[in-house]
């Protein structure tokens, strides 16, 4: 026997709470229906303290958007909410969704709205995504408003997956190239210390015997300065002029900095025209535009482009002060509020820019990858250089002899 925590509704609507003991769920539903209660939810004592665990932890985007969609399907072929998110429960894979979906359900029995039960799961579901969801409720179009967001995070998903996949490899040729140097310095470097004691060392090998020597003696400090200097740029990070002073010197780097800012304006554009798109309400699609960007020098940008839509007055101006958005983009932007079709544009400008940032980043890649390649064969041959030196200037000198 096993202690149930089950929430009920009486036949006049009354809301219930209390705990039964019993073998499994269906006994503790048939306990209910013999009681004439209609059950709200149901879960051990043991798997709520889980469940309120799993709940704080976020979930994977791809399978928020899957969920979306599978949402909208149900919605769209005539199935109740209530229903619909039963058969979600039922059929999603991820236990920490399932656990969400089953309080997010428990939330509308009570007589909150669906925007409302997202909200109480802040982690999971983002202010952009209640913020549609909301405009769909209110407007009667909840079927399309899920199916939107279902592409649109599967859209971001694919974008930021492709960025990280493209850095797999050149991190792999550094942590290889690293490994390498570093077993070179511990153990193959010693055993020409007793060998070249008595020769004339220059310079490329005194810098090869002294870093052997500092990591095979001193590599607690390494370790503690390189994890000191670690602390230090991430406690630096949350401060907002080092934040701001970072991205213009990373924005800087030819093509990498290029790619970057093309992928900010991307997650602008495509969050803003698919809020407008949904009907969400120009203010207030910018203002979560504006956080979602990733970008602190573009969320001044759209700041100061808020309050110039506030006063009245158009959004491109602002936008094209501080120099982050290209001229095509303020162009169509441009045209796009003259013909009050900004929500088109924006997606259309957001479809033209990735495609265009792919391409960048792709370039990014190819040039890092043997960028980091010759970096590592110059400290190889280095390493070779300061080792073959004095041997070479003893065999000169015994020659001569």
């Amino acid at each position: 026997m096993s202690a149930f925590r089950f929430t009920a509704r009486t036949g006049g609507g009354e809301k219930i709470t209390g705990t039964l003991e019993a073998e499994s769920e269906a006994a503790v539903l048939r306990v209910l229906e013999e009681k004439n209660l209609f059950p709200i939810s149901i879960y051990g004592t043991d798997s709520g303290a889980k469940a309120t665990k799993a709940s704080r932890r976020r979930v994977r985007s791809r399978d928020i958007g899957v969920m979306y969609g599978q949402l909208a399907d149900l919605i769209g072929s005539g199935v109740p909410l209530l229903r619909a998110l039963d058969s979600l429960i039922r059929s999603t894979v991820n236990q920490r969704l399932a656990v969400i979906l089953r309080e997010v359900r428990a939330s509308i029995a009570d007589g909150k709205t669906l925007t409302d039960s997202l909200r109480e799961f802040p982690e999971t579901f983002p202010l952009l995504h209640t913020a549609m969801i909301q405009a769909g409720e209110r407007a009667a179009f909840l079927e399309q408003v899920l199916r939107g967001l279902s592409e649109f995070v599967e859209r971001i998903d694919e974008l930021r997956s492709k960025v990280l996949g493209a850095l797999i490899y050149p991190a792999l040729l550094t942590t290889l190239g690293v490994s390498i140097m570093i077993g070179a310095l511990v153990f193959f470097v010693p055993k020409f210390e007793p060998l070249l004691a008595n020769a004339q060392k220059q310079l490329p090998t005194e810098v090869i015997f002294g870093m052997s020597k500092a990591v095979r003696h001193y590599w607690y400090a390494i370790a503690f300065a390189v994890a000191g200097g670690a602390v230090i740029l991430w406690s630096s990070l949350k401060n907002e002029a080092a934040r701001r002073w970072l991205e213009r010197a990373r924005m800087k780097v030819p093509v990498a900095g290029t790619a970057l800012q093309m992928l900010a304006i991307t997650r602008f554009c495509r969050i803003l025209g698919t809020m407008l798109a949904n009907g969400v309400p120009l203010l207030q699609a910018l203002k979560i535009s504006k956080d979602a960007t990733g970008s602190t020098l573009m969320a001044d940008q759209i700041g100061a482009a808020t309050e110039s839509v506030r006063d009245g007055k158009t959004l491109s101006g602002p936008l094209a002060e501080g120099g982050l958005f290209p001229d095509q983009v303020l162009a169509m932007i441009t045209v796009a509020e003259e013909s009050n079709k900004l929500d088109k544009v924006l997606l259309q400008i957001a479809d033209t820019v990735e495609r265009r940032t792919n391409r960048q980043v792709d370039q990014a890649v190819k040039l890092i990858e043997p960028a980091i390649l010759c970096l590592v064969a110059a400290c190889i041959g280095f390493l070779a250089l300061g080792l073959l030196l004095p041997i070479f200037t003893l065999a000169g000198s015994l020659g001569s002899r």
